[in-house]
């Protein structure tokens, strides 16, 4: 099951924004406005490219082995605001060639998975296909965050077949279990809860820290007996990158 976070991509209306941006001093240039719809439509053609060969290879899993690794999938493009706002913050110049440049995550897919065999077997095989490329990994399963955080980023570059030729385009995948995406929901929803008491913030962080590595063993065991009922791959193996990477 696929679910997006957005609608197909509304160049006029993408346009009408920018330019209500420039009103306020801020936004793209007028020369780049065409130039950044462009390249959205470019960045969501390679997440539907990325899409879709998760779910030709989900589909392979059920016919060979008679089991669906994904759950779902989630997609989005980030939004002009986000955009705009992530290369502020970075101090960069708000134009298309910075964010080709230095924003790797404006078309991105969230993999939810069934177990964590699943979640590094369609990582590896989709990294493994002769058109893409592997930038950047970021393994927080083997090894999470502070707060209890796992889940595997990869940002892959997949060619988008234009009118005027392939363009290598980054998308951020991001993998994990059903377990792990809503504890990851939850933390996000406490993160973000603004006018929580810092010790009742504390209490609760503390807590679903707790809760990160209680649910890492009980998927342990469920995966062990996945495995010994289920002929399905069975993989521990953090994908490689097979380009020079990205920088942060």
């Amino acid at each position: 099951m696929i679910l997006d976070r957005h609608d197909r991509i509304n160049t006029t209306e993408i346009a009408a924004r920018l330019r209500g941006l420039q009103a306020g001093e801020t936004g793209f240039p007028t020369a780049e406005i065409d130039k950044f719809v462009d390249l959205m439509q470019v960045y969501e053609g390679a997440m539907y490219e990325i899409s879709t060969k998760l779910d030709i290879l989900d589909g392979e899993f059920q016919v060979r082995f008679e089991h669906n690794p994904i759950h779902h999938l989630e997609r989005r493009l980030k939004s002009v605001n986000s955009i705009i706002g992530k290369l502020e913050r970075k101090n960069l110049p708000v134009s298309v060639e910075s964010i080709k440049d230095h924003l790797f995550d404006v078309a991105g897919i969230r993999v939810i998975c069934n177990y964590r065999d699943d979640v590094y077997s369609v990582s590896n095989y989709l990294s493994g296909q002769s058109d893409i490329q592997v930038l950047r990994v970021k393994d927080y399963i083997k090894n999470p965050k502070q707060n209890g955080y796992r889940s595997l980023h990869v940002i892959y570059s997949v060619p988008v077949f234009l009118s005027s030729g392939a363009y290598y385009t980054p998308v951020e995948v991001q993998f994990r279990t059903v377990a792990m995406d809503y504890w990851a929901s939850l933390e996000h929803a406490l993160r973000y809860k603004a006018d929580l008491p810092d010790a009742r913030f504390a209490e609760h962080s503390q807590t679903l820290l707790d809760c990160a590595r209680s649910l890492q063993n009980v998927e342990a065991q469920m995966q062990n007996i996945h495995r010994d009922i289920n002929g399905a791959p069975q993989s521990e193996q953090t994908p490689e990158s097979k380009a020079n990477g990205i920088k942060d």
